[in-house]
């Protein structure tokens, strides 16, 4: 019952995923030639794509049928099963070494990305602070002086963590850019949808994921062709169109999204992102992959995914600042227009509706103590102009993450070079 062991234990389980994450694409890397690594990636997207196409499904089937914490409970038998095929399947190509963990900085980039993600957590929790607010200039001038430290010690280490020098390769940090504004603008963005769906379209936790199964099926369908695609058009070209595929639905949602809402309505939206999410992955892998020494392909592995991982907390928070603003906004607007309110109780409507922010403001319509006033008129209106708010706050977010994703187009066409062109 308290969010602090919540949040500890999430914390925890997520250095064990994002240990998998790295380590799956280096073995997966490793283990095939330069001219096989293509499909072996498309094929490693799949087996993710058909992950994440039935976990929220049966995410959402467990939280209908046997409650929230159900979902945690699932992870043992399945994180079980899988350390034994790996165990009994994964043979390791290197024998280990005696390299020492960079400790300082590991703990200087640790405490960079804490600083930077909490300084805009301040800024999305607290609306009215400014961005000289001391709390968010403090954390973030924290988190420029750990990069600043950071850099020091990698190009000072013996053992460094990360070497520095994978940076001189404009196609590593092309692909790092795209997978940093890959993960902000369309894997941020997939919070913001399950809420429209889930809590302004009344659908279940199980409806919600059948519903974007529609995006993310599309993964374990086309993984396998994009290595094939790759050889034809090369990664460069592959990874800029499939953020501008992305960005194009972006934009369809944006111009089909209105009250009432309907999922008809999102579906063509809902497909683009789903082709442009099965298409970019495997590319900006290989890319990456490709451009650095096989001595760093495990290093590398970790930056893409730590860029990535970055890039959804950092693509979360700023979209919720952009969807908050944009409410409150509207709101601000729909209820100084209740000229038969007065002035006092249209003081606390706004205070109890942007307590309850965008996410929340629904669910108080839908609250047993408001059901006895559904039939009056201002109850109506009240309950349209939350659902108008949303509307204006989530168009916010879609156009910043459609500029989020042409920005890592932007990038992969100007930094990314195919292997055979460099």
């Amino acid at each position: 019952n308290d969010d602090m062991w919540l949040n500890l234990f999430r914390g925890f389980q997520g250095i064990g995923g994002a240990a998998m994450m790295s380590l799956s694409l280096t073995i997966v890397t490793t283990a095939f030639p330069a001219k096989q690594r293509g499909m072996a990636l498309g094929i490693w997207s799949s087996a993710v794509g058909l992950a994440v196409s039935t976990g929220p499904l049966i995410g959402g089937w467990l939280v209908d049928n046997l409650g929230w914490r159900s979902i945690f409970l699932v992870n043992i038998p399945v994180g079980l099963l899988a350390m034994l095929c790996g165990w009994w399947l994964i043979q390791d190509n290197e024998r280990a070494t005696e390299e020492r963990l960079d400790f300082l900085g590991l703990i200087s980039s640790a405490v960079l990305i804490f600083s930077t993600v909490f300084a805009l957590m301040q800024k999305e929790q607290h609306p009215s602070y400014t961005w000289l607010n001391w709390r968010i200039v403090s954390l973030l001038g924290l988190a420029f002086l750990a990069l600043i430290c950071f850099i020091v010690i990698e190009r000072r280490s013996k053992e460094p963590l990360v070497d520095l020098s994978v940076f001189k390769s404009p196609t590593f940090v092309g692909a790092n850019i795209a997978a940093f504004t890959l993960g902000a603008g369309l894997y941020g963005g997939f919070t913001y949808l399950s809420v429209l769906l889930q809590n302004y379209m009344g659908y279940s936790a199980f409806e919600t994921g059948l519903k974007l199964l529609v995006i993310s099926i599309f993964t374990l369908i086309l993984g396998p062709l994009t290595g094939f695609i790759a050889s034809k058009i090369g990664n460069r070209w592959l990874i800029t169109g499939a953020l501008l595929i992305g960005a194009s639905g972006v934009i369809d949602i944006y111009f089909r999204i209105q009250t009432p809402f309907k999922w008809l309505y999102l579906l063509p939206g809902f497909i683009l992102l789903g082709i442009s999410n099965a298409l970019v992955n495997p590319p900006i892998s290989t890319a990456a992959m490709n451009a650095v020494e096989s001595r760093n392909v495990g290093m590398a592995s970790g930056l893409l995914n730590v860029f990535r991982q970055v890039g959804i907390s950092f693509g979360v928070v700023m979209l919720g600042i952009s969807v908050t603003n944009g409410y409150n906004s509207s709101l601000n607007h729909a209820l100084s227009r209740l000229t038969q309110v007065p002035t006092a109780i249209k003081l606390q409507l706004t205070t109890l509706l942007h307590h309850a922010g965008p996410f929340a403001g629904q669910q108080i319509f839908d609250s047993k103590q408001a059901r006895m006033y559904q039939q009056l008129p201002l109850f109506q209106q009240l309950h349209q102009n939350v659902f108008n708010a949303f509307d204006h706050g989530m168009k916010n977010a879609l156009v910043l993450i459609a500029v989020l994703l042409v920005i890592g187009a932007i990038s992969a066409i100007v930094l990314i070079r195919d292997r055979h062109t460099d």
